[in-house]
């Protein structure tokens, strides 16, 4: 079953002027971003988000941490931090992880230029376990 939700990036695979795939997070309880998940190759009608992406200054929230290629996979992700400032629309499955991460690639459908990320429902609300269940993926 798919939906769809908005997510804040948080980190991109590919060079920053032409992102490959997204990583999405959410706010948790906490006012942390946790990690939720990464979107599948993106379309390259999608090019015009990268002029609405940042690379991340010092202190990004997931500094340190590896990213998984896949669900099982031991390969990881090389990734670039960005500011955590734009939302995007995604559809999703409803599976999830133990903790609440995406387990399936997200399918891009737009950006929300217009939304700011606070009001972006926070990790552990809704059909998500609660925000104790959110680790990341590797420090």
């Amino acid at each position: 079953m798919r939906e769809t939700a908005e997510g804040i990036v948080g980190a991109v695979t590919g060079p920053l002027a032409r992102p490959r795939t997204l990583l999405l997070g959410r706010y948790d309880a906490g006012g942390q971003l946790a990690y939720v998940g990464r979107t599948t190759t993106l379309p390259r009608t999608a090019g015009a988000l990268a002029e609405l992406l940042t690379a991340a200054a010092p202190g990004h929230p997931w500094a340190g941490w590896s990213f998984s290629a896949g669900w099982g996979s031991r390969e990881t992700l090389h990734v670039t931090l960005v500011e955590p400032e734009l939302v995007v629309e995604v559809g999703v499955e409803v599976a999830r992880d133990a903790s609440g991460r995406l387990r399936h690639p997200a399918r891009w459908h737009r950006i929300r230029a217009e939304m700011h990320p606070l009001p972006v429902p926070k990790f552990g609300e809704g059909d998500e376990p609660s925000a104790d269940d959110n680790r990341h993926e590797q420090p």
